[in-house]
Parts: structure tokens; C-alpha cells; sequence
């Protein structure tokens, strides 16, 4: 955990990943997080492993974790005053109110804007939608997989044309993720405005502006050219390219390595030398930049071949010191092992009440050269009375609360 945001209170109404993700990397850069529950059933998320959804037979419910590191836990009944009045005088003592409630819902609860308004002025508001706050469409709810990534346009951007369907988020909360570290940006925006100018600001983000945002450059190169961007067959010869150390390549044992070279013949004589045929360098029709661009799709079909003559794990050592761009195509188990990954502390441990242990990607937002630690998320209201009598409540008025209701 960092402390940039040391002395910043949130509090959290909201349930899944997209939001609760966000004040979960709050949490790791030292904000105080209080996550408010639904009085029986928790978040929404936690039901995700007695569902059949979540394998649980480690002792450890890794998506909600993955969402709720770092926070503090009550259960809250909001539909009766008294619960209500719990989380109104929370947020009296909180610079952030974070919700992923629709627009109406919100008003129902009387959660909305106004009314966390009137008892704290200066807090900062900040909400996630799947759609955004205006148009026909305001009111709706949405997952990642449905706003970010097939309306927000990354699933026809990526779906080749020949494979009879289409292509979905590479895994669970996907969109949700990113969502959230903008979340987390915007929040800290306005805190900044705050601090400097007294202001307090309304945070907006929604799965479809990030799915936007994340195909803003190909829309607008799409836009420009007329035609919807759409990657090529799967099948058959493909169109080729002017550059031949720019693609996806199979290796021998049928897993692949990417090239992306965009400066062609400043690596082709250390390719040559790497794939172990330093004479394609002095070779006329690749010495030069025009004769290596003239003659790419023979170049091309040179490097497939050499490729296609070794393993990944061969490659992964010859490459080791190439100079030009390269990646291998990791699984997300080569990638929690990644040497970089761990170098970094791009991955992060924890353990559970129970003791069971597991491990998280790390916030990716590092301070002072700093790899970011992690904490468990918190058990159902597993803070609830400590949270109460902090709030000055002693033991009798709680346990009329309990009797009510309003809290678990």
C-alpha cells in the first residue's frame, strides 16, 4: 500500500468490479475505504461464488478480492431511515462518494447526488453508469462484455470476418478493470480541483465512454478512411504488408511470438543474425530500405519459416538479446511468472481471514520506485461495529440499530 492518498475517506455503494474496483485501487494508494453492504446479502459479487460462477475450493473468492482489497466492511439496510441516517452521517466525515447505482435506484435510496450533497456540500460525488448519465438510454444497467466491449466496439474491431461469430473480452471483468483506474484518475482529479479551488466536482465514467476512449484512435482512423475497422481472415494467404518484421509468427512447437519492428531495416541485419542467417542482411533484394520494402512479402516469408523452425522456449533465449521489439504470446500463468512481472512486483500477495493465501495484480500505478503491496478485502460487515462506534455510537444505540434492522 502507498500513502499519496493518506487522510482521503471514501465511501462505497456499489457492487461487481467497475466501481468497487476503483476505490479498491484508492485503498492500495492509502485512502481509507468503507465499503456499505446490502444487509443480507452482501455485494452482489460475493454471491458469484455460491452460484457455481467461482471455483472456491482454495478457500479464497478471487474476483471479489481482485474489487474490495484494502476495505472496511458494514452491512446497511438504506431502504429504512435509520440505515440511511448510518450512511448519512458516514459521509458527513468522507471526501468521496462512490456509486455504480443507476440514476433512478439511486434516487430511490436516496443516494443521488442532492442528497449526499445536503449532508457533506464538499464531497466529491463519483459515479460509474454503463451508458452515461444522459440520452434515452441513461436509466439502463450493463456489464463490461455488454458496454465496453461489444457496443463500445472492441469485439467487431477484433472479430476476423471468416470465424462464424464473435470474439469475447479475453476475461472476466476486463473492461471493469481499466473502468476502473479512470475512475480512480477522475476521482483524484477532483480531489486536486478541490484542494486548489474549494470545488467539488461530480465524477462521471461509463463502461461505453471507456469502451470509446479505448477504441478512440481506430474510430477516428476509421472515420477518416470511411470504412469500420476489421481484421483480416483467419484463412487463406492474408494481404501482406510493406514490413516484414511486423506480425504474429507461429514457432515450432505451434505457439507464437509478435514482431513489431516498425523500423524495418534498422533491426533487419540483427533479425538475420538472430534467426541464424546473417546473409539475408547483404542479400540485394533486402540492403537497403527500398529493397527490403520492395521485397517484403519475400523477406516475410523467410522470417515464418525461421521461425516456424524452433520452439518459444528456443526463441524466448536467442531473442533474449534482440534488439528490435518482440514479445511472446503469454498465457495469463506464463504472465503471473513473468521475470518483469516479478521484478516489478506487477503482482502482489495476500491471504484471507482464513489463511488462505492468493495472489493479485498489483495497482499498476507505482510511487517513488515503490512496488504496491496489497491487503484481503473484507469479510461481509466484518467492520461494521468498529465502524459504528467510531462514529461516537455506544453499544445501546447499536444494539437498537441491530434490533431495527438498519444494520447487521
Amino acid at each position: 500500500m502507498s500513502d499519496v492518498m493518506k487522510g482521503i475517506k471514501v465511501l462505497e455503494v456499489a457492487e461487481h468490479t467497475f466501481v468497487p474496483a476503483a476505490s479498491a485501487v484508492l485503498a492500495e494508494w492509502g485512502a481509507e475505504v468503507i465499503k456499505v453492504e446490502h444487509i443480507t446479502r452482501g455485494d452482489a459479487m460475493r454471491g458469484l461464488g455460491s452460484s457455481g460462477v467461482m471455483d472456491l475450493s482454495k478457500g479464497v473468492h478471487v474476483l471479489y478480492e481482485h474489487s474490495n482489497r484494502g476495505k472496511r466492511s458494514i452491512a446497511l439496510d438504506l431502504t429504512l431511515p435509520e440505515g440511511l441516517e448510518v450512511l448519512y452521517a458516514l459521509a458527513k466525515e468522507c471526501d468521496v462518494f462512490l456509486t455504480n447505482k443507476t440514476l433512478g435506484v439511486a434516487r430511490k435510496l436516496k443516494v443521488d447526488v442532492d442528497d449526499i450533497r445536503a449532508h457533506n456540500p464538499t464531497i466529491i460525488y463519483a459515479r460509474g453508469s454503463a451508458y452515461g448519465t444522459k440520452g434515452p438510454e441513461a436509466e439502463h444497467g450493463g456489464y463490461d462484455m455488454t458496454g465496453f466491449w461489444c457496443r463500445g466496439g472492441s469485439a467487431a474491431s477484433c472479430t476476423p470476418p471468416d470465424i462464424g461469430g464473435a470474439i469475447g473480452q479475453p476475461g472476466p471483468a476486463y473492461g471493469d478493470s481499466m473502468g476502473a483506474m479512470t475512475i480512480a484518475g477522475g476521482i483524484s482529479a477532483a480531489l486536486f480541483k478541490r484542494e486548489r479551488t474549494g470545488e467539488a466536482s461530480v465524477v462521471d465514467v461509463s463502461l461505453l465512454s471507456m469502451g470509446t476512449w479505448a477504441m478512440g484512435a481506430t474510430m477516428a482512423l476509421s472515420q477518416q478512411m470511411g470504412q469500420a475497422w476489421q481484421p483480416g481472415p483467419i484463412k487463406g494467404p492474408g494481404l501482406g504488408i510493406g514490413n516484414p518484421l511486423v506480425g504474429t509468427f507461429v514457432t515450432k512447437d505451434g505457439r507464437y511470438l509478435n514482431l513489431t519492428m516498425l523500423q524495418a531495416f534498422k533491426y533487419w541485419a540483427d533479425v538475420c543474425a538472430h534467426i541464424d542467417q546473417p546473409e539475408l542482411a547483404a542479400d540485394p533484394r533486402f540492403d537497403s530500405q527500398e529493397n527490403l520494402t520492395a521485397n517484403a512479402a519475400e523477406a516475410r516469408e523467410l522470417v515464418i519459416a525461421a521461425i516456424a523452425s524452433k520452439t518459444l522456449a528456443e526463441w524466448r533465449e536467442k531473442f533474449a538479446t534482440l534488439k528490435g521489439q518482440w514479445a511472446p504470446l503469454q498465457n495469463v500463468l506464463e504472465l503471473a511468472e513473468d521475470r518483469q512481472v516479478r521484478a516489478n512486483g506487477y503482482v502482489a500477495s495476500a491471504e484471507t481471514s482464513g489463511g488462505a493465501a492468493f495472489e493479485l495484480a498489483a495497482s499498476p500505478v507505482q510511487f517513488d520506485e515503490k512496488p504496491m503491496a496489497t491487503r484481503r478485502g473484507p469479510d461481509f460487515n466484518e467492520h461494521g461495529d468498529e465502524i459504528l462506534q467510531e462514529m461516537g455510537l455506544d453499544w445501546d444505540k447499536i444494539i437498537e440499530l441491530k434490533t431495527k434492522g438498519a444494520v447487521a
